[in-house]
């Protein structure tokens, strides 16, 4: 299967992963890039093979193929800092490599980080990856899960502030949430078990810390439960997560917002872990991490969420067995 990678922000460390992946053969699909030639010149300290090609076009092997919107300059590639140029150009890569999936060109598309603070300087709307790509997708029900060999988790909210993800925390998203997590988890694991996460301390403790659990999740939970849907919940955040990875009750977690489901995730596994959009009717996977302003240009950025993302996206395009 062929899969279009989106080559992230050029002052980032997008670029040289794809780069250094190719270069030391840890790709094991082929893919086209989307992203200008100019950028993954500056970076090619390895000598990779590049070639402008367009979609739909036979790649050629041993070639990193690039389809080239000739949108930078060599003067406007800047690692490490904040440019507006970049940031607009990494908007378009995404936009291609989307419209490139729902045309059936490629089977899905794996995307390297972009910075938000830049992509915002050029288009004030961007909240992220996730929310573009359901956009151009025309689907607003989307939410991200995030993938390691140890845990996995989804969110019902994502890019939005904590008094915003309270009042996200309503029945019929969850309920969303729960059945797009059970689907995409028994694609990879047929017998999982999920847990759903509660919003408060204790999961409100009855109602003492808050009542969101027994007015808006747990109905979503039970709704689940009546629908033969291996669902658990809601439990106490704080014990959850020990649960899923010490005891292996449960394959994955639905989070009520961001940082719930980030931080156990990301502390368990910074380097390797995956970002998978659910909701698209495309497949869309993408690095745990972002521009990394701080190693930019240096050669030493991390491939393995990279090769992870691009491992998922290939499992989630599997027929199910």
């Amino acid at each position: 299967m062929l899969l279009g990678v989106t080559i992230g922000d050029s002052s980032g460390v997008g670029p040289e992963i794809l780069l250094h992946a190719f270069e030391r053969g840890e790709i094991p699909c082929p893919v086209v890039a989307f992203g200008d030639l100019a950028v993954l010149r500056h970076y090619n300290r390895g000598g990779v093979p590049l070639a402008a090609v367009e979609i739909p076009a036979e790649c050629a092997p041993g070639v990193l193929n690039v389809i080239d919107p000739k949108l930078l300059q060599p003067d406007q590639i800047t690692p490490g800092r904040i440019n507006a140029a970049s940031g607009r150009a990494a908007r378009q890569y995404v936009v291609s490599a989307t419209q490139a999936a729902l045309a059936g060109q490629v089977g899905g598309i794996v995307t390297l980080p972009m910075n938000k603070e830049a992509t915002r300087l050029s288009d004030p709307r961007f909240t992220g990856h996730t929310e573009l790509i359901g956009e151009l997708c025309g689907v607003s029900d989307v939410t991200i899960m995030l993938a390691s060999e140890q845990l996995i988790v989804t969110h019902v909210s994502t890019h939005c502030s904590l008094a915003e993800a309270i009042a996200r925390t309503k029945y019929d998203r969850i309920r969303t949430i729960i059945e797009m997590t059970t689907r995409a988890v028994l694609r990879l694991k047929p017998d999982a078990r999920i847990a759903v996460a509660g919003l408060n301390p204790h999961a409100g403790e009855h109602g003492l810390f808050g009542d969101e659990e027994e007015r808006e999740i747990r109905p979503a939970v039970e709704w689940a439960q009546a629908q033969g849907l291996p669902v658990e919940g809601p439990l106490p955040p704080d014990t959850v997560f020990f649960m899923a990875v010490r005891k292996r009750r449960f394959d994955a977690v639905v989070c009520m917002y961001h940082d719930q489901g980030h931080i156990p995730l990301k502390l368990l596994d910074f380097e390797g872990g995956v970002n998978v959009a659910l909701g698209l009717p495309i497949i869309r996977t993408s690095v745990d991490h972002g521009t990394a302003f701080d190693i930019a240009g240096q050669g030493v950025a991390s491939t393995k969420s990279f090769i992870r993302a691009i491992e998922f996206a290939l499992r989630l395009a599997a027929p199910t067995p």
